[in-house]
This record gives C-alpha cells, structure tokens and sequence, in this order.
C-alpha cells in the first residue's frame, strides 16, 4: 500500500509567520495577548496558553485591557481594533497574513472611491468579518449561488468584488460570473491566495487517484473545511481529523493509496504523526 502527502500541506506562509511571531514574543518578559486565536488550531493555541499566552475573544475583553502587548492575528482584523490599540496606549504586533493586508488596502481604497464591496467568502469568519472593517461603506458577503442570484445592486452603483483568502477558486469564479451576468459594473480582485489555490488543486487531484483520503485540520478551519469537501467529491473514503487521536481507519486489504493533506493552520508534527502511523500499521 501507498501513502502519498499532498505536497503543498500544513502552515502556508502567512501562518507560520504569525505562529513564529507569538513564539518571540511568549519568549519576552510581559503580559501577551492575542486577538483571537492566533489560528484556527486547537493544538498550537493550547501550547501558547501553556506559555502564558492569553487568548482575547473580544472587543470587550480589549476594552478592559490596561497594559500589556496584542498581537493581531494572521486573519486581520478590522480598522477599529488598530484604533483602539493604540488609543488604549497598547503595544500593537501585527502578524496579520500579508495577503489579508492585501485586501484590507484595495477594500479601504475602492470604498473610498464610492465603490459598494462585495466580499466573496464565509459570512462570520473572522478573516471576512476583519475584511467588512476596512470598507467605508457597508459590505456584502456572498458565499453562494443563490445569494448571487439575488443580490441587487442600486442604479449607477459601481461594485468590487474581493475574495476570502482561502475560498474554493472554482467556486469565486462561478459567482463572479453571476454577477458580470447581470451586466454590474465591477471591479473584480482575485484576492484567493495563491498557496490555497495550489494546495487544493493538489488534493483534488490526490483524492482522484486515492482510495482513502486523509484530510487534516482544526475544526474551525474553513481552508481545511474546504479540503475535506473537495476530496469528498472525488473519494468518498476521506476522513476529516484534527489530531492522529481521532483516526479510526480500517484499511481493506484492496486499498492501494491513501492520501493525505492537511490545512494551512496545521502542524507538521501532527501530518508527520498520521503519515507515520499509516505507513506502520497498514
């Protein structure tokens, strides 16, 4: 039997940026906090915690901050948060994915110029959510079809459209040309990072020749979410786990290849775990 890893897997760029960035700073003398989960992965924030690393899960919770040092997540967050940093006196360390950065410039930009954002990703993740506080205006999100479909923009409204970093590139592509469709006049940003474009070509392409498809990742990840619903469209053996603890895998003696990918906020000691435990046991 073969066990095949997906080449692009584990920490993208802007990740073990932001990773590598907490770790310094836990190292220091002071208080450090984070605003939010620093990612989406349980395993890395209990191990942060362990280091003194104090997890902010609101604005509320900042608010009542009187010192010590806030590191911004790599999903961004939106423009008040900057501002309440600093107005707060606070030591800001942004660690924010360059590519988010990206976008939160073109969206404060094309909004300012009267433009009405629309943001093609996952309503409520907190990457999208630190998006919509960078627009001038209010923004829309659209995540499907049907939203598309029933999006009306006003007579004269000039629209550009960015994207979640992480979402299905297809998919961005399907709704943008909804919109075109209805003859809009739009600005379109491919804002999809290109690392996530090439991990889930990889794993789309894996899971087609794969008779079992591992897919690794927090439970609250939407790149990793996205990886286990691509597989599942072309294997339908694929197992979604965040650690090896949760791998209940019974391998048929028929079974060739099991592949196995993993989300840009996962460990490479845990991939290392599950590949290791696959090839020893079956």
């Amino acid at each position: 039997m073969e066990v095949v890893l997906a080449k692009t897997s584990g920490f993208c760029f802007g990740v073990r940026r932001a990773v590598e960035t907490v770790y310094e700073q836990a190292e220091k003398a002071g208080e450090i906090y984070t605003y939010g989960p620093i990612i989406h992965n349980e395993e890395v924030v209990k191990d942060l915690e362990k280091k003194g690393v104090r997890v902010l899960g609101s604005k509320e919770e900042l608010e009542a901050l009187q010192s010590g040092s806030v590191i911004i997540r790599s999903h961004g967050v939106p423009k008040e948060i900057y501002e309440l940093i600093e107005g707060k006196g606070l030591a800001c360390i942004d660690a924010t994915c360059p590519f988010v950065k990206r976008i939160h410039r073109i969206v404060e930009r094309e909004s300012a110029n009267g433009c009405r954002i629309i943001i093609i990703g996952n309503d409520g993740h907190p990457e999208v959510e630190g998006i919509k506080g960078w627009s001038e205006t209010p923004a829309a999100v659209v995540e499907s079809q049907e939203q598309a479909q029933h999006f009306e923009a006003k007579k004269g409204e000039k629209l550009c459209i960015v994207s979640q970093t992480t979402f299905n590139y297809k998919k961005f592509q399907e709704l943008v040309e909804i919109f075109r469709k209805k003859g809009y006049d739009i600005i379109v940003a491919n804002t999809i990072c290109n690392a996530t474009e090439e991990r889930q070509r990889e794993a789309t392409e894996l899971a087609a020749r794969a008779d079992v498809m591992i897919v690794i990742g927090g439970t609250h990840s939407s790149n990793t979410r996205k990886l286990y619903e691509l597989c599942q469209s072309e294997c339908e053996n694929t197992y979604y786990i965040q650690t090896l603890e949760d791998l209940q895998l019974e391998l048929p003696n028929s079974v060739e290849l099991v592949g196995i990918t993993a989300g840009a906020s996962t460990p490479n000691k845990i991939i290392e775990e599950v590949q290791n435990y696959v090839r020893i046991n079956f």
